[in-house]
Order: C-alpha cells, then sequence, then structure tokens
C-alpha cells in the first residue's frame, strides 16, 4: 500500500520506520529532508507541512492510498478534511476534532458539558480587569495558557516560570493583548505522564504509559523545550502510577473520545492524554492530537502489531488489536546549543551510525537535514530498548558518545536517580509506588 505520512521530525522518523517495518510503500512531504526518512521513503517531496494544496498535490501524483499526519500545525489546519475530500483516508482528526489540542477552551469546555473525569478547574477570559479580579478571588496558584498551539512553550505556572499570581496576571494580561483571549487554570500538584491510544472514534487501545522531560537542563531546571527524553518500563506502568490510577486515565481516555462523538465531533487517530498524577488521582493537563514527541519513539520501536493494520483501522472505523514488547525504552534527544531560546543554526555534525547500532541503539533524525546541518531544533534522538530501565539508559548513554558537534543533551534521562525523584513526589502525596514496575 502506498502510504503518505506528512511530517519530518524525529516522531516521524519513528512513524515510517514502523510503516515500513509493516509493508507500507512509503512517500514522505516535509519542510526538509529528512536524511532518516529519506532512506526509508519511494519519494520525498519538500513542502510546508501547512501548505495543504502542495501537499494534496504531491499526494495524487504518487497515487496515495492512505495519509498519515504526523505533526499538530496541518491539523490545525485541516489536513484531513481535504484528503478526505479527495478521497483519500487519513490517519489523525478532523480540523473541528483536533480543536482537542489546537483550542484548549474547547477542550475544557467538552470536559465540562460531558463530566469527563480528571477535569480542572478553568476560566477563559477577554477582559483584563475580570481576569485580575477572578485570580484575586481564587487566592491560590494559577497557570496561565494561551489558547492555540505553542509548541509546548507557552504554558507558565505559578510556582516554577512565574514567581506569584501577580506575575501571572501580568502574562495573562499580555496574551489578552496579543490573542485577545487566555485560559485560567488551578495548579495541580504533583508527576506528569504521558497516555498515548490509538482510536478509530468507538474503540480506544492503549500504549504503554511514558514520561517525557520538557526543561532543558538536568535536574528539571531551564526553559520548557519541546521534550529532551522521555522513558517507557517494561510494565507498560510507571513506578509512580499505581494500576488504579492507570486505570481512571484510561477512563478519561475513553470518556473523552465518547464525549466527541456525542459532540458531533468524532475523533479518529492518535490521542494523547498529558496527565498529572495528583493526590487525588490523574487530572489532565492537555490533550495532544498526535503522537508525541519524543514518546512516538518510546512505544513505536516496541509495536508488535502492524502499524500499517492500526493506520487502516483508525481511517476506516475497524480497529483490531495493539500488541507491544515488554521491554523498557529510554530516549535522549540531542539539541543545538542554546536550544529553545537562542539555538545554534547551520553547523553540521557528525553522527558515527556504524558504531551507534553496535551499542545496540536505534537512531532517528529530526531537525536536521540531509547534509547533517542543524536547523534550530532538537536535532538527534537515540533510543535504548532493552529488558529493563537501567540497561535501556546504558544503551542510550553510550549511543550520545558517537554523535559529534554543536549539541547538548540530558544526561539524567530515565536514571534511576530521576525516577526515584518523581517517586519521592508522590509518597509525599501518600500514593503507592512500584520501584519494580522498570
Amino acid at each position: 500500500m502506498k502510504v503518505l505520512l506528512v511530517g519530518g521530525g524525529g516522531r516521524e522518523n519513528a512513524i515510517g520506520e514502523a510503516l515500513v517495518r509493516s509493508g507500507a510503500e512509503l512517500y514522505v512531504v516535509s519542510k526538509h529532508r529528512n536524511p532518516g526518512l529519506a532512506r526509508l521513503a519511494n519519494d520525498y517531496g519538500l513542502v510546508r507541512e501547512t501548505d495543504i494544496e502542495k501537499v494534496i498535490e504531491f499526494a495524487k501524483g504518487w497515487g496515495i492510498e492512505l495519509a498519515f499526519i504526523g505533526p499538530e500545525a496541518p491539523l490545525e489546519k485541516g489536513i484531513v478534511d481535504s484528503f478526505e475530500r479527495e478521497g483519500i483516508p487519513a490517519v489523525g482528526p478532523t480540523k473541528e476534532a483536533a480543536q482537542l489540542e489546537t483550542n484548549k477552551a474547547f477542550a475544557r469546555a467538552l470536559m465540562e458539558k460531558y463530566e469527563i473525569p480528571g477535569r480542572k478547574l478553568f476560566r477563559v477570559f477577554e477582559d483584563v480587569s475580570e481576569m485580575r479580579s477572578w485570580i484575586d478571588d481564587f487566592g491560590r496558584p494559577v497557570v496561565v495558557k494561551p489558547l492555540g498551539l505553542t509548541g509546548g512553550k507557552g504554558v507558565k505556572v505559578v510556582g516554577y516560570q512565574l514567581q506569584d499570581n501577580e506575575e501571572a496576571k501580568a502574562y495573562a494580561e499580555e496574551l489578552i493583548r496579543k490573542d485577545g483571549k487566555v485560559l485560567i487554570e488551578e495548579r495541580t500538584d504533583g508527576v506528569e505522564f504521558t497516555f498515548q491510544v490509538f482510536t478509530d472514534g468507538k474503540r480506544v487501545l492503549s500504549m504503554p504509559l511514558a514520561q517525557d522531560y520538557p526543561h532543558a537542563y538536568e535536574g528539571d531546571g531551564g526553559p520548557i523545550t519541546g521534550g529532551m527524553g522521555s522513558y517507557s518500563c517494561s510494565s507498560g506502568l510507571l513506578p509512580f502510577v499505581p494500576r488504579k490510577d492507570y486505570e481512571k486515565a484510561l477512563e478519561t481516555l475513553k470518556a473523552t473520545v465518547e464525549a466527541m462523538r456525542k459532540n458531533g465531533t468524532p475523533y479518529r487517530g492518535i490521542l494523547y492524554g498529558q496527565f498529572m498524577l495528583s493526590k487525588e488521582g490523574p487530572v489532565i493537563i492537555e490533550y495532544n492530537a498526535r503522537f508525541g514527541d519524543p514518546e512516538a519513539m518510546n512505544v513505536l520501536p516496541l509495536l508488535k502489531t502492524s502499524l500499517l493494520d492500526i493506520a487502516e483501522g483508525i481511517a476506516d472505523g475497524s480497529l483490531g488489536k495493539a500488541e507491544f514488547e515488554r521491554k523498557a525504552t529510554v530516549v535522549k534527544y540531542l539539541a543545538p546549543k542554546g536550544y529553545p531560546l537562542n539555538p545554534i543554526k547551520g553547523v553540521k555534525v557528525q553522527v558515527d551510525e556504524k558504531a551507534i547500532a553496535k551499542t545496540g541503539a536505534k537512531l532517528y533524525y529530526a531537525s536536521i537535514d540531509e547534509n547533517f546541518t542543524l536547523l534550530g531544533s532538537r536535532a538527534i534522538a537515540v533510543v535504548g530498548v532493552a529488558g529493563t530501565l537501567g540497561e535501556a539508559e546504558k544503551i542510550a548513554q553510550n549511543a550520545i558518545g558517537h554523535v559529534k558537534g554543536e549539541l547538548f543533551y540530558r544526561r539524567d534521562v530515565g536514571t534511576r536517580e530521576s525516577v526515584e525523584r518523581r517517586i519521592r513526589t508522590m509518597r509525599e502525596f501518600g500514593k503507592e509506588f512500584d520501584p519494580n514496575s522498570c
């Protein structure tokens, strides 16, 4: 089957590899030529992923039978709707359904309307004085969010990026002046985790849980990035997520899919729930309408079921099964020095692919071109896959040494010390934990 993959990042490199492993004849369109995808693809079209007209032109020229959408920006522009009008089935939500990610007010209102478990107290404001009064009356720490897409970098939390509610009010006012609206939520304390599922609009199939490292620097310091790495455990759970909280989080995602169906905006594709495990249980921080990046690289190497079969099942409403190997994974991302605020660009790096292969690590390319020139965002990911978290982390760490250039990474991603720090947080909340689940 001729499959078009839209997007050229590390997430898409992992998707492309899984599709080819499933027997797909792969074609790719993205704004730069990803060297990993270029080797997998029968043909490659260079175009902005949001230039839907040109993407469709490539698809028709190649005789594409199925499209798989990687990033969120083309989903927001309605790329799935355009493919469907051309009679080409696509994996990903329609423009309306993608609002779960692209319009945070829509997502919160849906949760409220259908009483989806795990929801937070929130308000959307257009008026600055009303917003300031509400925050004063609320009296507890808040989270300030732009309503649209921010690449994971626009949300600010009191006690972290914001010193206090006074700073929150100033930032919220800035967003109202810029965007016309702002979303204010109660702050939820705990530990975040990622729960991704496949869905055809009715059936929901879960993937192993993962945990992302969004901060730029070790010890969870520095600015928020698109994610400097992530890990998953052989149990499919995480050591600080008890089975009962896993089930609650899954129920939230199932209830979301059902709510979208009742709402007249059926959701098909990959649904990603970013959860905060609080003292009371799992709370939805936000939804994403596609695979996580880096979390796609945790789950796709473990997928035993054909991704092509899953993709067809999503598109035609006949989703069957999704089985995964019971192994642990660690993803470590190398990013240009200065990322995310002032990244180095236009500089070449050296990658010893043979040496990396000897370590047993998987290699995925992201914001880097066919000449191995840095384009300004996270550039290269290495992934360790093994029976235990410790072994997987060691494989990924050993592979890092075979990449040279103006790059940095977080050495602590997936280490026992960083995981235990998260366990300690949950222990303070009186939560159960299973240190052997990894």
